[in-house]
């Protein structure tokens, strides 16, 4: 059995039995991480002596059977806005670079506890502002599925991480879909937790009213583990579980807008073996979900300016001008008006005095002439990447179009299979101790994606 591709709750099993060492695991993950020819893209750093740490302390739990979860010992890569104490945290942020928080994130506090293994930390979507997954300013992880597509966002690194075989299971964030829209793209379980279920404190916030963090793995089962770790109680016993009276509703109309054929088959093929199991299916046309997508960019961008506002006037010239866009976009309006100053805001690099914003702007214009006129496809150029907009974003102003459609612009993002690859990072030494992408269907990008100039 290829054991890196297993799941996380046969991993944990296999520990428990003593077929597995985790030990040898972390190794098998760590090695498999830095020999793959795209680890740089994934992985913004590795965590290898902790996660040393953690495997030799959950082996000899092991060895005395004093296991302190079914997935003590298993091996799992965390969102580069989770917090890692020791361990730089930049979520996926030039604004951020160089930032080092002093202690672990709750969640990862937790499930470091429960005996979970911390392999590193996985590149993503600028400060979480997107669903497509593209980041010129540090890198864009391949689809797993076909490197050309887009690997959707923002928890991009922590999907690929996981359906590359380079880690067990992932941790990302979702507030309009970040976590469970990389997952569909690239073949996984993604579980968007209810709000509020889990501690928010260290992790980087976007917009605190909707932000949750939540596990990418390869079955339900997995993520129902990852998140009862997190969330501090027992998970739920799904043997002999049945959809057996479960009533589900199918959205028909905009979730299938732009749709390959193949996920549209894959999803109505998934929603008859439902239904053949008992499930009570209803199909429904309604214009609400259109209404809930034009107001999409009111509930996020004006948050997300309200916490980022005075980092990202700083330095705006260290973001990538389509997120930019989006953060300032939040800026204006009567809702902008309301969340300026609400809330605590986001946090700072370390070089936050005179000297050392002068000191980022020269680096900045090392890539550029003119940083105030920064051309937004530079980095683009520079790493091979080219993120393009909707083909005709008249007809769609407030979404990206629906599903990886294969040949759509804002999907596709050609010379991916370019991007220099680099070496793999890994943190300090002192840091120690779905349905698939091709059969997806029924997610209309991210809500995260609606543009907020379109109001």
């Amino acid at each position: 059995m290829d054991w890196l591709r297993a799941s996380a709750t046969q991993q944990g099993r296999a520990i428990m039995a003593g077929v597995l060492d985790p030990i040898d695991q972390t190794e098998a993950y760590l090695a498999a991480a830095k020999d793959h020819p795209d680890c740089a893209r994934i992985y913004a750093r590795l965590t290898a002596a902790r996660a040393r740490s953690e495997a030799v302390a959950a082996h000899d739990r092991a060895k005395q059977e004093r296991r302190h979860s079914l997935l003590d010992g298993v091996a799992i890569s965390w969102k580069d806005n989770i917090d890692s104490g020791g361990t730089v945290t930049e979520a996926g942020s030039r604004l951020l670079e160089g930032r080092v928080p002093r202690k672990d994130a709750n969640i990862l506090a937790r499930a470091a506890r429960r005996g979970m293994v911390c392999l590193g930390k996985t590149h993503m979507t600028e400060l979480a502002f997107s669903g497509l997954g593209l980041n010129p300013r540090t890198a864009t992880p391949p689809n797993a599925l076909d490197p050309d597509l887009a690997p959707g966002g923002s928890s991009s690194g922590a999907a690929v991480s996981v359906a590359l075989g380079l880690a067990a299971a992932a941790v990302g964030t979702d507030t309009g879909g970040s976590v469970r829209v990389p997952a569909a793209w690239n073949g996984l379980v993604g579980f968007k937790p209810t709000h509020g279920a889990l501690p928010e404190k260290g992790v980087v916030p976007l917009a605190r009213r909707f932000d949750i963090a939540g596990p990418i793995a390869r079955s339900v089962e997995d993520c129902a583990q990852i998140f009862a770790i997190m969330a501090d109680q027992r998970a739920p016993d799904l043997d002999g579980a049945s959809v057996q009276g479960l009533r589900l509703m199918v959205l028909e109309g905009l979730p299938f807008d732009d749709a390959e054929s193949g996920p549209v088959t894959a999803f109505q093929d998934a929603v008859d073996r439902l239904g053949r199991a008992g499930a009570q299916i209803a199909h429904v046309s309604t214009d609400w979900l259109d209404k809930a997508m034009a107001l999409s960019p009111q509930l996020f961008a004006p948050e997300a300016y309200g916490i980022w506002r005075a980092q990202i006037e700083d330095a705006p010239e260290l973001m990538w001008q389509p997120i930019l866009e989006r953060f300032r976009g939040g800026g204006r309006g009567q809702r902008a008006r309301l969340c300026r100053g609400m809330g605590k805001p986001g946090p700072r690099a370390p070089q936050v005095d005179q000297g050392g914003r002068r000191r980022i702007r020269r680096r900045a214009a090392a890539d550029g002439a003119d940083p105030a006129a920064r051309d937004p496809t530079a980095d683009d150029r520079r790493v091979g990447i080219r993120a393009r907009q909707p083909a005709d974003p008249a007809q769609h102003p407030d979404r990206e179009p629906a599903g990886p459609a294969r040949d759509h612009p804002a999907h596709r993002a050609p010379g991916l299979r370019d991007q220099p690859a680099g070496p793999c990072r890994s943190g300090p030494a002192s840091a120690a101790r779905g349905g698939g992408g091709r059969g997806r269907a029924g997610v209309t990008g991210s809500l995260l994606d609606a543009r907020p100039g379109s109001r």
